[in-house]
């Protein structure tokens, strides 16, 4: 953690949701005036898209399992080092990750390539991470050390593989079969890496349908936000935070345990925002105060 280069992580397996909590986020950024360094969990990947297809049937025929939720294609130790630079200095280098043709064309690349490398903008507030293990800790990498702010967004099971299916066929042009199998073939990385971040979370919004998605492999839609509820379960030791202000300002919410707010699925956004607001802002205090006491202590 760092009080004059501080980190706010996002951080939620692909089709989760993240994209969600962005915007609101991003939304917070403009609001607070916030200068942020924007880093995407893509661009640690260790593999392009025909590297990592190589990858999966090599796999295969050695009768093991590699996706892109484990170490085996991601590079966590990177990725701690570069949190571990912009926490001490503000500086650090990304790349992108191309998804779609659309991302691909303006870099003349194919989708599934990286950009590459380039140092992060100069003189940023904050460094705002997005993507698969902001949280993430194993015997060799510690991520989750390094941030000052980390926010899971974790779905039900059920509606993560319906995003996850319905996103990745829409938009991405995978056929069903292929989502489904990367799913089957994920499961012991999910549990392993994915899962046990949401311990080390700050925050979590958990989004609950109130609709049927008990066979996720044949849903044709995403249960929409006006569907579901979303659990948002605090850390204990967060004593910062105002529930009765929160009950007061969501139309709907309420209590079901002493650190968890439930809240209608439409609200998410202002709920996100009501919620995160508080915490960026006391974070960039901080740094200031960081700053002034180090501009202080250089004077004298």
């Amino acid at each position: 953690m760092s009080l004059k280069h501080p980190i706010i992580a996002i951080t939620g397996s692909s089709g989760a949701g993240t994209t969600t909590t962005t915007n609101a986020i991003r939304h917070i950024f403009r609001n607070l005036t916030v200068n942020a360094a924007s880093v995407a969990g893509d661009s640690f990947h260790r593999f392009t898209r025909p590297e990592m297809e190589v990858e999966i049937r090599k796999a295969q025929e050695q009768g093991r399992h590699i996706s892109y939720f484990g170490p085996k294609a991601n590079d966590f130790i990177m990725l701690e080092k570069l949190f571990a630079q912009y926490g001490e200095t503000g500086t650090g280098q990304h790349r992108q990750y191309l998804h779609t043709f659309d991302e691909a064309v303006p870099f003349n690349q194919m989708p599934g390539t990286f950009t590459p490398w380039q140092d992060l903008p100069e003189n940023t507030d904050l460094l705002f991470y997005e993507g698969l293990h902001g949280g993430v800790t194993t015997p060799e990498a510690d991520v989750a050390k390094h941030v000052d702010l980390l926010v899971g967004m974790v779905p039900i099971v059920n509606l993560e593989w319906i995003q996850k299916i319905i996103r990745d066929t829409t938009d991405r042009g995978h056929t069903r079969e292929a989502v489904m199998s990367s799913i089957v073939r994920s499961l012991e990385d999910y549990f392993h890496y994915i899962t046990p971040q949401f311990s080390n979370t700050h925050v979590n919004f958990q989004r609950v349908p109130t609709v049927d998605t008990s066979n996720p492999f044949s849903a044709r839609e995403i249960p929409t936000q006006d569907e579901s509820f979303v659990v948002v379960r605090f850390r204990r030791e967060m004593k910062n935070v105002d529930f009765p202000y929160l009950l007061k300002m969501i139309d709907g919410a309420f209590m079901s345990r002493i650190n968890t707010l439930v809240v209608p699925g439409g609200k998410m956004g202002l709920a996100m925002e009501l919620i995160l607001s508080p915490l960026i802002e006391e974070l960039l205090e901080r740094k200031r105060k960081a700053g002034f006491q180090m501009d202080w202590v250089t004077d004298e």
